[in-house]
C-alpha cells in the first residue's frame, strides 16, 4: 500500500498508509490530517480539501478537470501552481512516497 506524507502548514509531517482507490481527501480524513475538512464530502463543491502537489507529482497526475479548476478559485489559501483538490485525486502507485502539502488558510 502507498505511503504518502501530508506536510501540515507549520511543517510538521504526517505519514499514512493508503489504500490504493481511495482518494487523498479519504486519506486524510481517515488519518484525521489537521487542515482537510471537506465540508462537500468529495464532490468538488466546497475547496476544503485543498492541496498543494510539487510539479514531479503533478506531471504524473490524471489532469485537472474544468470544474476543479474553477473550485480552486474558492480556496481559504492562495492558489498556487500546484493546486489541487484532494478528492479529486485517487490513490494508486503513483503515490507512493508522495509528499503533499496542506496551505495554511489565510
Amino acid at each position: 500500500m502507498p505511503e504518502i506524507t501530508f506536510i501540515l502548514p507549520a511543517g510538521k509531517e504526517q505519514t499514512c498508509t493508503a489504500r490504493e482507490g481511495l482518494s487523498l481527501m479519504e486519506v486524510a480524513l481517515q488519518n484525521a490530517v489537521p487542515g482537510i475538512i471537506a465540508e462537500c464530502n468529495g464532490s468538488a463543491a466546497c475547496a476544503t480539501c485543498h492541496i498543494i502537489v510539487d510539479d514531479a507529482l503533478a506531471s504524473t497526475l490524471d489532469p485537472i478537470s474544468e470544474h476543479e479548476n474553477d473550485m480552486l478559485d474558492f480556496t481559504a489559501a492562495p492558489r498556487a501552481p500546484g493546486s489541487r483538490l484532494s478528492c479529486q485525486i485517487k490513490v494508486d502507485g503513483r503515490l507512493d512516497g508522495a509528499a503533499i502539502l496542506i496551505p495554511a488558510e489565510m
